[in-house]
């Protein structure tokens, strides 16, 4: 397993706009976690949890949730990247998410990062890090989206 890139504060982020990391290591998409995703938000719609219907359909099988794909960007950040060196950190959100390419089951995602932006900002560093999530074989990536983290000093 490839090691996350090392930041031993958050100030040391800043400057570092365009900086690349990854890739993380592939994580497969099984059934099992759709229908963990699908039984964890209701959203239990045939393309995603029923195999024999999904076998009809238009990609042959079953896809994960476009929000199941985007989810895992919270697994891979933290392989992407380690910040250290604060006291906490606030997940502010996410902009520019993008859904463009189905992950059919039994596919193998992993996650690619770039640092698109940082700021101080009430008494943080916040960054931007783009995420782009990859499925093996294809070339247009499942997802790509901008997470938005604050880190506050240490006291």
């Amino acid at each position: 397993m490839k090691e996350p890139t090392v930041f031993f504060s958050p100030r040391a982020l800043v400057g570092r706009e365009g900086m690349e990391f990854g890739p993380t290591d592939w994580l497969e998409i099984d059934q099992q976690r759709i229908d963990k995703f699908a039984d964890a938000t209701n959203d239990h719609q045939w393309i995603h949890v029923d195999p024999e219907r999904a076998a009809a359909g238009p990609f042959g099988k079953t896809i994960a949730h476009g929000y199941l794909t985007l989810s895992l960007a919270n697994d891979f950040l933290p392989k992407l990247i380690d910040v250290r060196g604060f006291s906490h950190g606030v997940n502010v959100g996410s902009d520019r998410t993008r859904f463009l390419s189905p992950v059919p089951v039994g596919s193998r995602i992993r996650a690619r990062g770039e640092v698109v932006s940082v700021e101080e900002i009430k008494g943080a560093i916040q960054s931007i890090v783009r995420i782009t999530i990859e499925i093996d074989g294809e070339t247009k990536p499942a997802c790509i989206v901008e997470t938005i983290s604050r880190y506050y000093p240490e006291d």
